[in-house]
């Protein structure tokens, strides 16, 4: 069986087979800002409780503190049911955004189905973890009854195989395979990404494939569990035992692409669609207003330090608004206490608290008609940022940090 054959007959209790419709009873349930949604739906189709209250997980994180009155109003609500239902899950402001905080917090293990009111959702796959986005009258579904329908998909399995050169990132990587394969290249396909170079990888680096596979269509994107993946949930869930071995490595995809990623430079996704990717080199000089390092794709502590490498001892360009999102509470805390934030607010970033905000065009960085922004975030559509008539262009960290500096897209490797 291949992993999401493995996982979904566990889920549904019967061997299954690609192209099943199969009823599968879910493990984990989360939902952010929407779920005055799903809350909506939910007593609407007459559901008095939650099917089991361990099971889900709420949080705030796009739009916190709150930006606007509609939005506190929101929060309020959810805040109330959460009290009222005694949900051992909820997380308020200033934890951080939920594909973060959930396998912070223990949450996420592998071999676990998960369902998220957020397209986001795949970034678990990292952690072995079959997760995928839903929409929030079907999450409401999942909230009554522990269970959803779904299609076993097609298996693509995606080689990616060398040695990365410096200040070339797991996010280059992911940018040049959304751009080979296009952004329906992997539709409702369970994306695998193996091969040396993800076995060399950190959990934070693999969070970025799997994060970006929803970029490309993937119903889920993951990365076999191993021994990395066995200290990290070691550190997190007491008592944790190792992974089992054996989640499909030897079964035989649908389809297979393999990337050799030792000449790779890095990647940028320009205007305005995530897929329209092309080297660094293609569009420096291009002059930027905004830089943004952060999101569920790269506001970890690796993406912090790479930034500060960089940018330590320099100042960020003077028409350049330079705005530094950590991914978590945790990560926050850790990067204050090595120095990091503070030498970032040095050279000029602005340090805002974690959360979304950003990326989706919510707070804490709008952009206004005829602005620029080079972001290490994962969408760029039109008025993704703020007004249509501005422009996003995606990045590593590396590359934000190094396009901050000097007020222009630039290699980071000429910095």
């Amino acid at each position: 069986m291949t992993f999401s054959q493995k996982v979904l007959s566990r889920a549904s209790g019967k061997d299954v087979v690609t192209g099943d419709i199969v009823q599968a009873k879910v493990d984990l349930a989360m939902s952010h800002e929407n779920s005055t949604m799903v809350l909506s739906s939910f007593r609407d189709i007459g559901a008095e409780k939650i099917w089991d209250p361990s099971k889900v997980v709420l949080l705030f994180d796009h739009r916190v503190p709150a930006n606007t009155i509609k939005t506190a109003e929101a929060h309020r609500e959810i805040r109330l049911y959460a009290k009222e239902s005694r949900l051992p899950n909820f997380y308020d402001l200033g934890e951080g955004i939920c594909h973060q905080v959930l396998p912070e917090k223990g949450h996420v293990r592998p071999g676990m189905l998960i369902v998220g009111s957020d397209s986001h959702t795949t970034t678990y796959g990292a952690l072995g973890a079959f997760s995928t986005g839903i929409g929030a009258t079907e999450m409401a579904a999942v909230w009554a009854t522990g269970e959803i329908w779904m299609r076993v998909p097609e298996t693509l399995r995606i080689h990616v195989r060398g040695k990365l050169k410096p200040h070339v990132r797991s996010k280059d990587i992911i940018l040049k395979i959304i751009g080979e394969l296009g952004a329906d290249g992997a539709d409702y396909r369970c994306v695998e990404f193996t091969g040396n170079t993800v076995d060399s990888m950190s959990i934070s680096s693999r969070m970025v494939l799997s994060n970006m596979s929803i970029e490309m269509g993937a119903k889920a994107g993951i990365c076999f569990p191993d021994g990395t993946t066995d200290r990290w949930l070691t550190d997190r869930i007491q008592g944790w035992d190792n992974v089992e071995t054996d989640f499909g490595q030897n079964s035989t995809p649908d389809e297979e692409e393999k990337f050799d990623i030792s000449t790779l430079v890095p990647q940028v996704a320009c205007p305005h669609q995530v897929d329209n990717v092309c080297n660094v080199t293609n569009v420096e000089g291009i002059r930027i207003d905004q830089a943004v390092l952060g999101s569920c794709t790269n506001g970890r502590l690796e993406d912090l330090e790479a930034a500060e490498a960089l940018l330590r001892g320099r100042m960020v360009h003077r028409d350049v608004r330079f705005i530094v999102v950590p991914a978590s509470r945790e990560i926050y805390i850790e990067a204050s206490r090595r120095g990091i934030l503070a030498s970032l607010a040095s050279s000029g970033a602005v340090i805002v608290n974690p959360g979304c905000g950003p990326c989706l065009g919510g707070h804490q960085g709008i952009l206004a008609a005829g602005e620029r922004c080079i972001s290490t975030t994962n969408r760029n559509f039109r008025g993704r940022m703020g007004s249509p008539s501005a422009e996003v262009f995606l990045a590593s960290p590396d590359t934000v940090a190094a396009s901050a500096i000097l007020g222009k897209i630039t290699d980071p490797r000429k910095v």
